[in-house]
């Protein structure tokens, strides 16, 4: 039997900082205990404060050659491989490297010292990215690369943790209390027995290391930013099957993971290009993890029996059991497939073999529906996330009317057959019921991975092939199929077998069916089934090759995640080979984002920024998210142009309505226009009540300046410093955002930069009352400086809540002196709600009406159209009158009728749906949320806003508010990473942003909250 129980030494601290001074001539500070579970290791920190020695002091039962085949292997790796990362031995005073003492039981205890190494252990470090699984992987096959020259007798020995051994703990189940988890274990243990282990002395062996578990593994970062890997505690190695060093540290890197595979998937990737894997080993690699597993919660089972209260050596055991209870949800062969597929090889083995046999066979095959595909007329739909012929989201959930729309196209081509495509990400599959967890938030199943043949309902459809009746089901959620027959077919003198799947049947062709019964090419085995019988889907055959069936009777996935696209389309190869159907009959394919990229850079302005490190492709909205190439689905916490909601059903009727019957300029009389300015001006106060439409904000805001300068006679103009207004040369003028930054010339003359009141960090905080007077005075001095230079104020030019400032709520009071001291000097007041109107704010509708003022002229931008390019200035009758001067002002496509039309939808929306009201309770229970986070992460500095515009600052130090721009950068690609879009913004881009359309609810609120809770305690995004 295997030795599994040692007491542990039981040395103080200060026999630790003696044993230091008297075996090694080191004089340490201070000695802190390091956890393990039957020797004793203290860090030793020196006077400076740096960790710089670890003191390891044996059990009594530690054998010497056992420790010195440690001891070795350190010094041989540090000699072959000085650039990894592993502790170097510190002799003694006698030069040896280790010692004996006598312990307070009178024992004999082996004493060494090693070197420290600094970093977080794995199990503390945050997050797994996909880069520090693969530098794991690819620092241990560094090791087991280079220790393959390195040898010891005391390499091969009986250790309970050596996996070829792992049989043992069949005689010790029963020390794992639940039966439900004992069973599971022994299910494991039993299929390891007998179909893994006879292969693991087949395979290459070597000394490993051994115990990559989480906590010894050391994790580092680099300038770079890039993580560098250290290997602690070499107590457990030996001489076994090299894989096994592989699989254990999968084992450790898949715990607390939504997607284990996938993690450990990046661990085989980085440990392949260290040191490349046989097939035969791949085939072995998930078995062994998973007896890893079992051989550590049967231990710690064991030992929690001996000593109950030690902590440590349950360490891991809750995050393995939850693990093993997934894993035993997971077809080995999709983790063999996904092991393959990281280290270059073709996922499924007999996929390209699948495929070849089918295409040197075509007299073999038959049809599959009732006309011949290779000659029928066939029409290929788009039904592709970006599609434009499949509509707005909400029309997909309309099975009757998507039925229709798509056999109306058919009709019109004369098509007998309709077509859906084979690897194509849809928008129909982004709903709850194809949503998994991935490692980085919500992911859903959006690749078909078959051929869908459209035909009326009752269509029969026939075998392809000769084959048996391998399975057959009716498939409700989550597969959905309706029902579904699975032929096998065996080829190839019977070396090979794969499967075709049909599914959406009719019920009646379930009838008759027995699982082994042969099929003959060009049997008609079903027919094309209703709605919703057939899974609640238009009438169609979805059509499918498998290689391999991943234990799965009577049903199979049809559609997949595209982040396992590669493994899904070898498991189920392009059916096409088998129907025959020409390639020019299918559309180019889209561009890839690589490819729009390299275009973009060849033809667009550089100066034209994207956002995040990794950009998004996106093609589709739908009113809170937003929808990438590949289905992936993102909440939009940012795009406040959309303000009713992407693609808001709505306001494309509108457009689409009146774009049907005339699109034109102003020269001509048309209703729209005078019915929209009305409804426009009822929203605002008196005497707002004039109109000019335009088709931007920066037009907008241009106009305003005219019409200021021409009532004035003025051109004299304050603003804000870090204020932005439009990308026009007259507002980057006025711009201290643009002007001031990278690229920027300075203020002309004419303008005068005042503080932006930021009551957090600016010279007066929240905690005065007096606050906004205070920064009103610097308006009424530069008002004063303005006249001291012979010049007069022309206009005063502010957002109504200043959003490039850093997502900045006024004070109190602020506008309300400042309004007076402007149009004392003979200005005018411009409220900028290009950002912040149409009910953001949720308490009003208008921002400026959060400050208890009436400017003189109100400019309106992004929300007004919803996302068309629409823009408005509302002014006084008074100002209007200066501005008919004689000049005509004319613009060719503001207030057209179409715009119009949108922007009246836009209204309707906002008051129908009570979306103001709607800003108000979600802003609310957002803020709330978002301040709760203060009291656990330091670095948010402030939380701010109104409605939903809301700003989180983050700082370095909340005493000197130092800002933490590097943080934000991170936190804000995290979060897009995990389905949510934020920005960075403020003079020091430490501020996150937040201004998602107004249908963003309470759900989203918390999902946003969660998310960002999470992503703020991870490393790199703690100041």
């Amino acid at each position: 039997m295997l030795q599994l129980h040692h007491q542990p030494p039981t040395l103080t601290s200060e026999q630790a900082l003696s044993l230091a001074s008297d075996l090694y001539g080191i004089q340490p500070a201070a000695a802190r205990l390091l956890p393990g579970e039957y020797d004793q290791n203290f860090a030793l920190t020196t006077e400076g404060g740096r960790e710089a020695f670890v003191l390891k002091v044996a059990h009594a039962g530690e054998q010497e050659d056992i420790l010195d085949l440690q001891n070795r292997a350190l010094t041989y790796l540090a000699e072959h491989t000085p650039e990894l990362r592993v502790q170097r031995i510190q002799p003694t005073l006698q030069g040896k490297p280790m010692a004996s003492i006598t312990g307070a039981d009178g024992e004999t205890h082996l004493v060494r010292m090693l070197s420290y190494l600094p970093g977080k252990v794995l199990a503390q470090t945050r997050p797994h990215t996909p880069e520090l699984l693969h530098a794991l992987g690819n620092a241990l096959g560094t090791l087991d690369r280079v220790l393959q020259g390195f040898s010891h007798p005391a390499a091969r020995r009986d250790l309970k943790w050596d996996l070829l051994r792992a049989g043992w703990i069949r005689d010790y189940l029963q020390y794992i209390s639940q039966p439900e988890r004992r069973a599971l274990v022994e299910r494991f243990l039993t299929a390891f027995e007998h179909e893994t282990l006879p292969a693991l002395s087949t395979l290459r062996t070597s000394i490993i290391h051994n115990d990559a578990n989480d906590y010894n593994v050391l994790v580092a970062r680099e300038a770079e930013g890039k993580a560098a890997i250290s290997l602690l505690d070499f107590g457990d190695t030996l001489q076994t099957a090299t894989i096994c060093e592989l699989a254990i540290a999968c084992a450790y890197a898949m715990l607390g993971k939504p997607d284990p595979v996938s993690a450990a998937a990046q661990v085989v990737a980085g440990y392949h290009a260290a040191l490349p894997l046989a097939e035969a080993e791949l085939e072995v690699l998930f078995p062994l993890i998973c007896a890893r597993l079992c051989v550590s919660v049967t231990n710690s089972a064991y030992r929690q029996s001996l000593r109950p209260d030690d902590a440590y050596v349950t360490i891991s055991e809750q995050p393995a059991w939850a693990l093993l209870e997934k894993l035993a949800a997971v077809p080995p062969s999709f983790a063999h497939f996904s092991f393959r597929h990281a280290c270059g090889l073709p996922p499924s083995p007999t996929s390209q073999a699948v495929v070849e046999w089918l295409r040197s066979h075509p007299d073999q095959i038959g049809r599959i529906v009732g006309q011949d595909l290779k000659t029928a007329k066939t029409l290929v739909f788009d039904l592709s996330i970006g599609s434009t012929e499949v509509g707005n989201q909400a029309d997909l959930s309309d099975t009757e009317g998507f039925t229709f729309k798509l056999f109306r196209q058919m009709r019109a081509a004369n098509a007998v057959v309709g077509v859906g495509r084979y690897n194509e990400a849809r928008p129909i599959y982004t709903t709850d019921m194809f949503q998994v967890e991935s490692n980085d938030g919500p992911e859903w199943r959006t690749v078909h991975i078959a051929l869908d043949f459209f035909q009326e309902a009752g269509s029969p459809i026939y075998a392809p092939l000769d084959g048996v009746v391998h399975s057959f089901q009716n498939n409700t959620a989550p597969l959905d199929y309706g029902p579904t027959i699975i032929l096998q077919h065996t080829v190839a003198d019977g070396s090979l077998t794969f499967y075709t799947l049909y599914g959406h049947l009719s019920e009646d062709s379930l009838d008759g069916l027995v699982v082994g019964k042969p099929i003959e090419r060009g049997t008609q085995i079903a027919k094309i089934g209703n709605y919703p019988i057939n899974g609640n889907w238009p009438p169609h055959l979805h059509f499918q090759i498998i290689t391999d069936l991943l234990g799965r009777v009577g049903e199979f996935p049809g559609v997949a995640r595209p982040s396992q696209r590669d493994i899904w389309l070898s498991i189920s190869p392009d059916p096409n080979v088998i129907a025959g159907l020409p390639d020019a009959i299918f559309p180019a394919l889209p561009m890839s984002a690589e490819e729009i990229l390299e275009r973009r850079a060849a033809q667009i302005g550089p100066s034209l920024s994207i956002s995040y490190r990794k950009p998004l492709h996106i093609v589709r909205g739908s009113m809170q998210y937003l929808y990438a190439s590949d289905g992936r689905k993102y909440l939009d916490a940012v795009n406040n142009v959309p303000h009713v909601g992407h693609s808001h059903p709505r306001v494309v009727r509108a457009a689409q309505a009146q774009m049907e019957v005339l699109n034109t300029n102003t020269r001509y009389l048309h209703e729209h226009l005078v019915r929209y300015a009305e409804r426009l001006c009822a929203t605002l106060p008196e005497p707002l009540r004039v109109c000019y439409f335009v088709c931007s904000g920066s037009e907008a805001n241009e106009l305003a300046l005219r019409l200021a300068r021409t009532h004035t006679r003025q051109k004299g103009t304050l603003a804000l410093a870090a204020a932005y207004h439009g990308n026009t040369s007259s507002l980057v003028e006025v711009s201290h955002y643009k002007f001031g930054g990278p690229g920027g010339s300075g203020a002309p003359p004419h303008v005068h930069v005042v503080p932006m009141p930021d009551v957090y960090r600016g010279a007066y905080n929240q905690d005065d009352p007096a606050s906004g007077k205070k920064y009103a005075q610097h308006v009424a001095e530069a008002a004063k400086q303005v006249q001291a230079e012979g010049r007069g104020v022309g206009a005063f030019i502010c957002e109504s809540l200043p959003g490039c400032g850093g997502q900045i709520v006024l004070p109190e009071g602020y506008l309300q002196a400042v309004y007076r001291y402007v149009r004392a000097a003979g200005g005018v007041c411009i409220a900028d709600e290009v950002q912040t109107g149409f009910g953001r704010v949720g308490s009003h509708f208008w921002g400026f009406e959060t400050q208890g003022v009436v400017p003189d002229i109100v400019t309106m931008g992004k929300p007004i159209g919803n996302g068309h390019p629409l823009g408005a200035v509302v002014t006084t009758p008074e100002i209007a009158a200066s501005f008919n001067n004689g000049m005509e002002y004319f613009n060719t496509f503001g207030g057209n009728p179409v715009s119009c039309a949108i922007g009246m939808a836009v209204l309707d929306v906002i008051e129908e749906e009570r979306l103001q009201a709607q800003a108000l309770e979600v802003g609310t229970h957002l803020l709330a949320g978002l301040r709760g986070l203060m009291a656990k992460h330091p670095v948010v500095g402030d939380v701010r806003g109104l409605g939903l515009f809301i700003g989180i600052e983050l700082v370095r130090d909340r005493a000197t508010l130092v800002p933490a721009p590097k943080e934000a950068s991170y936190v804000a690609n995290r979060m897009r990473e995990c389905g949510i879009l934020l920005s960075t913004d403020g003079p020091f881009h430490n501020v996150l942003k937040i201004k998602p359309p107004l249908v963003f609810n309470k759900d989203n609120a918390d999902f946003l909250v969660a998310t960002l809770d999470q992503i703020l305690a991870e490393d790199e995004a703690r100041a």
